[in-house]
């Protein structure tokens, strides 16, 4: 599995950052990776979802879990990508820590691209949180 880790410290209240990071339908506008969702089914805080990823438009299957102003889980579970993309609120005095971990592999042939994949997911997160940051602090 790989790891891609990022993070950033957002000038506003824990409450704030979780109306804009948990608004999953607004993704794509932040993650640029991401294109489209559909979403396939919802059971209180679990979310079944069909998304399609820039790379080729491919589609990939998630369960997203949200616990309220804590983290949001989303695993993949077909396509593409194995593993999981994970969003962490941390409040830190009156600032907010969002931290992204990924932990994925990717299948079939495009396994051996996995480092330049990486780099991309890497470079995305960045800009997600960047963009995050500028719609909460406005």
């Amino acid at each position: 599995m790989t790891i891609i880790q990022s993070s950033i410290r957002i000038n506003a209240s824990i409450d704030k950052v979780w109306n804009v990071v948990s608004d999953l339908d607004n993704e794509p506008k932040f993650w640029k990776g991401t294109k489209e969702i559909k979403n396939i089914s919802r059971e209180e805080n679990k979310i079944t979802r069909e998304i399609t990823i820039a790379f080729k438009d491919s589609k990939c299957m998630q369960e997203v879990t949200l616990e309220p102003k804590q983290k949001i889980q989303a695993t993949f579970t077909k396509g593409i990508i194995d593993g999981t993309k994970t969003i962490e609120l941390i409040p830190i005095e009156d600032t907010t820590e969002v931290e992204v971990t990924w932990d994925i592999k990717l299948s079939g042939l495009i396994g051996m691209f996995t480092g330049m994949v990486k780099k991309h997911i890497k470079n995305g997160t960045d800009q997600a949180l960047k963009s995050i940051k500028q719609e909460v602090e406005r």
